[in-house]
């Protein structure tokens, strides 16, 4: 079986390339980003599966799934992430993934899903999409878009509007727009207040 795991964080890739490796049969190859996938999918065209990370560059939300999928030419492709909900979720099958594997599987979780994925089947796991419905949603996250809880994540995490804005494949100017916009909703007076509220409120 050959997978291609497409994911931003090197810890991530490094860790689970390595681990899904060592399974019977599993040929893995890795990249950084949405458009070194698509190269590698047009270029070679024979992966089983194909594995995106929702949040990493180029994906600009759902728009990237529909690419690699274009580009996938019929063969399979999921989503995955440590953040999306299951509305996200949910969409994403909607769209033509195959399915969607939240990063807290387990790794004998992780391995069936791929095996499942690969022949064809949508797999969305169900006590992800339970646990949501029984979870209350943030407060302060009620008040933000989709959007603006992204770029607030990458304010608690200290990054610059440049790394903001080159995480989530947009232009500067237009984080700059989202941080006004947070803070007037946050009542913050500017990123650093903002993302401390987000903190202690325990929306990251």
């Amino acid at each position: 079986m050959r997978l291609l795991l497409a994911d931003d964080h090197d810890l991530v890739l490094e860790t689970l390339g390595t681990f899904l490796a060592t399974q019977d049969n599993f040929v893995v190859e890795t990249c950084g980003s949405l458009g070194a996938a698509c190269e590698k999918i047009k270029k070679e065209r024979f992966y089983d599966l194909v594995l995106l990370d929702y949040s990493m560059p180029g994906m600009n939300g759902l728009e990237g799934l529909t690419t690699a999928i274009s580009a996938s030419d019929g063969r399979p492709v999921a989503i995955m992430s440590g953040t999306a909900n299951k509305v996200i979720a949910q969409e994403a099958v909607d769209q033509g993934a195959v399915g969607f594997l939240p990063k807290t599987m387990s790794a004998k979780s992780l391995v069936n899903a791929i095996k499942f994925m690969a022949m064809g089947e949508t797999y969305v796991p169900l006590d992800f999409m339970n646990a949501e419905d029984e979870a209350p949603e943030h407060p302060m996250a009620k008040k933000l878009s989709e959007r603006e809880l992204q770029v607030l994540e990458g304010l608690c995490k200290g990054h610059s509007n440049k790394e903001i804005a080159r995480e989530l494949d947009l232009q500067e100017v237009t984080i700059k727009l989202h941080v006004k916009t947070l803070c007037r909703k946050l009542s913050a007076r500017n990123r650093t207040q903002a993302a401390m509220i987000a903190k202690e409120a325990g929306l990251f």
